[in-house]
């Protein structure tokens, strides 16, 4: 189990990705295609945004207790609870693999 401070942080950043995404795309097109003047605006503009702005900084994080690592991100758990889940017959159409 994470911190419970480390798994509201990330929601937190998840919240302020969501505010700032639209202006953010904006802004990269402009550095993508502008004239230089614009550019330069954009750059600063973005650079005066908040760092947790960034998608980036989002962590993939286990969905039941927040373990950060071994995410598998098409079931949104990490790999010690996808198999715990596995196990007990939790997750429709995974079974264990024998050869």
């Amino acid at each position: 189990m994470a911190k419970k401070s480390k798994i509201a942080a990330n929601e937190r950043r998840k919240v302020v990705v969501q505010r700032y995404a639209t202006r953010r795309a904006e802004l990269k097109d402009i550095i993508r295609t502008g004239t230089p003047d614009e550019r330069a605006e954009a750059v600063r503009e973005l650079a005066r945004q908040p760092r947790d702005a960034s998608r980036t900084r989002v962590r993939n994080r286990d969905s039941v207790d927040g373990r950060p690592r071994g995410h598998l991100t098409k079931f949104g758990l990490s790999r010690v609870r996808f198999r715990e889940m596995a196990h007990r017959g939790e997750l429709p159409g995974i079974t264990k693999a024998s050869w």
